[in-house]
């Protein structure tokens, strides 16, 4: 059968992009280095291409897809800032980068460093008292959270402690996460201004409930008001506070989570820290607890000897034991470290302001044109519904197709699931005026078309390289193969 041709398939016989230095040597001279098991038998199918020919199928590759470097990504809860590309420099020095992670630990000090350095900045941005870096994404630090939270009470005797508390505004790996561990979920419901009631806790509060589980800011971008109180229920009845923390952007030297009754949280390393992330990966999921369970984090535990070196306990028998291979996806914690020593408290506090500031910016600019369902300053984000034009026929999906003609991602999707149409828009702090405008004023244009010119919106989009897919049969027999058979 003939080899399929590849859509992108760009040979030319007798064409290269290389030159090699004559060796001055003949074919067969060249042959007795390579003994005969190691010869082939036909030649290399190898692309014949010159050296401009490759660099502009790659770049012409690279811009056919969205990403930060390219355009706008205000992708709700996402968190799609821009990331300083000297953090990925950093990561790239060859003593981060080539350092094995079963090195000594007399040669790893330079990188211990990093790892108890970071572990102490998180703490201090956090208000918790140890940090543990192993969790390599935010379901990921739910998952290890939890474990933490049911070894506690299984040590205290407690075995009958197996609900968790969630709101109906919960990030949808919550009650995944819950389930995971082996608890069962009791969902409470947002008041009419967007957050939880304690009354609503404490009527569900019951000596079989572990804990709750809270986003702070929520998933509405409104910031839970009753913590406080909401927190003394649930610890009055014997259960620990844990703390999505995917919306920190918004908190950084503003709120601190441990200083107000969180007892567990994790930490979105890739998102708040600014680490290029989409698509699985790479993450970090750290988590925070306060000292009374410390003792139960993944083991083992970077100490430091009086000499001031440091290394890994392994000896925490009250750890919930491994939640991954080594240490954690360090490339993503020196990114972080990078990140936070560049900025430093002020400038971590001036992230969150600015991130607060466009968000409440960009809600007054599209607010007349789409419904708001909580009409509240917001955080970091804020979710508006298509709801008015789905009346006409243009639903949440044809929007924000239609955003693609303009070369701005679309932000998140029917999520919060309380919000009909919903999209969540997050703008982050790394984007200027001119760029939220411009947003604005596409998302103006395409309600006007959905008025005046529906089927503009309905069949977009025009002009990516891909157009509108049936995205149930996409997902499930995706093909990603570029074979034209």
């Amino acid at each position: 059968m003939d080899r399929p041709n590849l859509i992108y398939q760009k040979s030319k016989s007798g064409r290269k992009g290389y030159s090699l230095p004559d060796t001055k040597l003949s074919e067969n001279e060249i042959l007795n280095f390579i003994p005969d098991k190691f010869r082939r038998s036909s030649d290399a199918e190898l692309p014949e291409i010159a050296e401009n020919e490759v660099m502009r199928h790659f770049v012409g590759l690279s811009i056919k897809n969205h990403h930060i470097d390219k355009g706008f990504y205000p992708l709700g809860s996402c968190t799609m800032k821009y990331n300083p590309k000297v953090n990925d420099k950093v990561a790239g020095m060859n003593g981060f980068k080539l350092q094995h992670p079963l090195s000594p630990n007399a040669v790893s000090q330079g990188s211990l460093t990093i790892y108890r350095e970071l572990q102490k900045v998180l703490c201090e941005i956090s208000g918790f008292d140890a940090v543990s870096l192993q969790p390599a994404a935010g379901a990921h630090g739910e998952f290890t959270g939890l474990q933490i939270m049911r070894a506690y009470h299984l040590e205290n005797g407690d075995k009958k402690r197996t609900k968790i508390i969630i709101p109906d505004s919960a990030h949808g790996t919550n009650p995944a996460t819950v389930t995971s561990v082996g608890f069962t979920t009791i969902q409470v419901k947002s008041n009419e201004h967007g957050v939880i009631p304690p009354e609503a806790v404490a009527e569900v509060m019951s000596d079989e409930v572990a804990g709750m589980m809270m986003t702070n800011p929520n998933t509405l971008g409104i910031f839970e008001t009753h913590i406080k109180e909401i927190a003394e229920i649930v610890h009055k009845g014997g259960g620990l506070m844990y703390m999505d923390g995917a919306n920190l952007n918004a908190n950084m030297g503003i709120f601190r989570p441990g200083d107000v009754g969180f007892d567990i949280m994790h930490f979105n390393l890739h998102k708040t820290f600014s680490t290029p992330h989409g698509g699985g990966g790479p993450g970090s999921g750290a988590v925070g607890v306060i000292e009374k369970l410390a003792k139960y984090l993944p083991f083992p535990i970077l100490q430091q000897r009086d000499d001031g070196t440091f290394y890994f306990d392994y000896d925490r028998p009250s750890s919930i034991g491994r939640v991954h291979s080594y240490h954690g996806n360090f490339g993503v914690l020196v990114r972080a470290y990078t990140y936070i020593r560049s900025l430093g408290g002020k400038g971590l506090r001036e992230v969150s302001e600015n991130a607060v500031l466009n968000a409440n910016y960009l809600k007054e600019s599209v607010r007349k044109y789409y419904d708001l369902p909580y009409d509240s300053i917001c955080m970091h984000e804020f979710v508006i519904s298509g709801s008015k034009q789905k009346q006409i026929g243009v639903k949440t999906l044809d929007i924000s197709k239609r955003l693609l003609d303009f070369g701005v991602h679309s932000p998140t999707n029917y999520f919060p699931l309380i919000v009909p149409e919903a999209m969540m828009i997050e703008p982050t702090e790394t984007e200027s005026k001119e760029t939220l405008d411009y947003f604005a004023e596409v998302m103006a244009q395409i309600a006007k078309e959905a008025e005046t010119d529906i089927e503009q919106v309905t069949t977009a989009p025009h002009n990516t390289p891909v157009r509108r897919l049936d995205e149930v049969s996409a997902a499930r027999n995706g093909d990603v193969a570029y074979l034209d058979v």
